[in-house]
């Protein structure tokens, strides 16, 4: 009844003509135009937003005060993953090209190291009690295990199943994981690093990106084999609504403070998602981007939503779109 509870929602919401976000900004980056960009972060500690440009082998420092382009970081081959740890003022990225994780010291701004991976290191997650990032391996269908004092791998779980985006409750202390092959939810002991559980996540098909709303205990879990953002209840253990999205859904993110879900799609969407309360959810809109937009982040505290793009009516560009959210 859930799930049908929230599509007659979404048709609601997705019938309004105000529009749910507004461009207020565009930054040139330098590099190479037409090359995918990947994952973003935000490091609130120095207001800085962290943004992995995949094809051109480098990561962007902004300003996200100014919205100037403070650093190029290169020497990231194929940067696809990027996680920042607070206390150390380092950052991490998931370099494809050369199998590596490297470690960024964004004092000095340049990569310091290069921790070996095994085949597409990909999305990351931090656990802060427990001093271990957590990288996904996606095509060894591996989990590495980073002890961020050390910089050393400290273990790595397999599985029967590629890795998708990995995440840190911060509530129960558990890593959890999507097994994209399986369709399958993990939840994963940082104490021990061992698998406690696996979940299945309803009619989702390739489940691959994630983002929590930890006061509410869900996921959202980004299907990109049909196309479509479940919502996990994480006491329930189930898929408490499926919500349809264009096609092409990779990474998405979650505004606290508006309780707001975005979901970048590759075709040229963000849809955006509201959450009233932990059951009932609205389609705000399908907001139309340039095609190939397929990540992005937002500001939990101005509530920006940062999305780059490779390119513009058809034509290569390297560029940064700043968006502000509109409240309906």
């Amino acid at each position: 009844m859930k799930y049908f509870i929230a599509f007659a929602l979404i048709s609601q919401g997705a019938a309004c003509a105000s529009p749910a976000l507004r461009q207020v900004g565009t930054l040139d980056l330098p590099g190479k135009a037409g090359q995918r960009f990947d994952y973003l972060t935000i490091d609130y500690k120095d207001h800085y937003l962290l943004s992995a440009h995949l094809g051109a082998n480098q990561l962007y420092v902004i300003d996200i005060k100014t919205q100037k382009l403070l650093h190029t970081i290169t020497d990231t081959p194929g940067a696809e993953g990027v996680e920042y740890v607070p206390e150390l003022d380092k950052a991490y990225t998931s370099n494809w090209r050369d199998h590596t994780i490297g470690v960024i010291d964004l004092k000095q701004m340049k990569s310091v190291k290069k921790i070996p991976a095994e085949n597409k290191p990909d999305g990351s997650a931090y656990a802060p009690p427990f001093h271990k990032l957590y990288v996904s391996d996606e095509r060894a269908k591996a989990l590495i295990v980073v002890d961020v004092n050390t910089d050393t791998v400290l273990t790595t779980l397999r599985f029967q199943s590629e890795t998708g985006m990995p995440q840190f409750d911060p509530i129960t202390k558990k890593i959890y994981l999507n097994l994209q092959d399986q369709n399958l939810f993990a939840v994963i002991d940082p104490a021990t690093d061992t698998v406690e559980e696996k979940f299945p996540v309803g009619h989702c098909e390739g489940n691959h990106g994630m983002a929590l709303d930890v006061d509410h205990r869900l996921a959202f879990l980004a299907c990109e084999g049909n196309d479509k953002v479940a919502i996990f209840n994480l006491e329930q253990h189930a898929v408490v609504a499926e919500i349809p999205v264009p096609p092409g859904i990779d990474v998405i993110a979650f505004d606290p403070g508006l309780g707001r879900l975005y979901a970048a799609c590759y075709s040229g969407a963000i849809s955006v998602i509201q959450e009233d309360d932990s059951a009932h959810f609205r389609k705000l809109e399908d907001h139309a981007v340039q095609a190939k937009v397929h990540s992005l982040a937002v500001d939990a505290e101005t509530h920006k939503v940062y999305a780059p793009e490779q390119e513009e009516n058809g034509q290569p560009v390297s560029k940064m779109i700043i968006y502000d959210a509109i409240s309906r």
